[in-house]
């Protein structure tokens, strides 16, 4: 078992004395193990069949009609009455979900149009295409967050680099990648975004790629402030005239102080990267058209004031993620204060 430093006791132990960090925390921990489970819990396909006494596991595996007695080569439809007297006749059973619908399976037995509000089969209602609203929220959700978190990282190995490298050996260096900040920030992103999306359909590692281009320059600043002060102080000449190599300075004696900081920022570029993907949505530039994403729940709630509940169900979804966050991030600095 990894011991902890010292150091990083106290950090921890000042961190789960935010109780709403703490909390935070867990509580975000186990929506993302959740949207990352969403097969297992909003699927139009059985979790566990019985048929002619066999199991079969639809939800790890295709099966075709043919293979319970049917006449087709295709994936069978489990929710058909057809398919379910297949099964049952031959004394089967099939074990659904508790949300018996993926982000894409249309509900064919609405008793009202669609968008339908919430019932007993439709926990949250229905889309305007009479897609579950629950479903599409947890693949939507697991989307947004593996985003984030991809391009979290992908800024975070840039910009803590970048950083690195301007404020340890300063002078043109540092001059130099200063002005191209100065350029590369006052690009309009989201304007680039949409004129781009004209030429290329957009896409999850699109969008990617071309966030991760601009994101990384919030950690910039940050790393490089750290590093001119740190660069100075009496381990580090001390280091450099033993003959230490400017890496091993870099890596083990700077980078673990200003990793203090940047730690307690990453949080907030989790929720940049979220509010950007669904504002991309929202406006017709971000993943496919029919994509689960929050921002097209926004749209469609914008497009159909009579379905309150699709509006009210994206906001309160998104308000719940980035609030964590927040809290989260919060409760980071707090804990990584030298102050404290």
């Amino acid at each position: 078992m990894m011991r902890l430093s010292p150091l990083a006791r106290r950090r921890l132990d000042r961190f789960k004395q935010n109780r709403r960090g703490w909390w935070s925390l867990w509580l975000f921990l186990a929506l993302f193990a959740l949207t990352l489970g969403g097969e297992l819990v909003a699927n139009d396909k059985p979790l566990v069949l019985k048929y002619d006494g066999e199991l079969y596991f639809p939800v790890f595996k295709r099966h075709t009609e043919q293979e319970f007695g049917g006449q087709l080569p295709f994936q069978a439809d489990y929710r058909s009455d057809y398919v379910r007297q297949l099964i049952a006749s031959r004394g089967g059973w099939m074990l659904f979900p508790p949300i018996p619908f993926s982000a894409d399976t249309p509900n064919y037995d609405l008793t009202q149009p669609a968008p339908s509000p919430p019932s007993t089969t439709n926990w949250l209602g229905t889309d305007d295409q009479s897609r579950d609203v629950l479903a599409r929220v947890i693949f939507g959700a697991r989307v947004s967050i593996l985003f984030a978190l991809a391009l979290t990282l992908i800024s975070s190995l840039i910009g803590i680099g970048a950083g690195a490298l301007q404020g340890y050996y300063g002078g043109w260096v540092d001059l130099f990648g200063q002005r191209l900040l100065e350029v590369w920030s006052g690009l309009p992103v989201l304007y680039l975004l949409i004129i781009l999306s004209g030429f290329v359909e957009p896409n999850f590692w699109w969008l990617l790629g071309i966030m991760a281009l601009f994101s990384w320059l919030a950690l910039v600043d940050v790393v490089r402030a750290e590093f001119l002060r740190g660069r100075n102080l009496e381990y580090v000449k001390a280091a450099r005239a033993l003959g230490l190599s400017d890496r091993k300075i870099i890596l083990r004696h700077i980078l673990p102080n200003a990793m203090n900081a940047t730690l307690s920022f990453l949080p907030f570029i989790l929720t940049g990267a979220i509010s950007t993907l669904t504002a991309l949505d929202f406006l017709g530039f971000g993943m496919p058209a029919g994509s689960a994403s929050l921002g097209e729940l926004i749209a469609q709630g914008k497009q159909n004031l009579q379905a309150p509940w699709l509006g009210f169900t994206a906001f309160f979804t998104l308000a719940l993620i980035l609030s964590l966050l927040v809290f989260i991030g919060e409760g980071l600095r707090d804990a990584f204060d030298p102050r404290a």
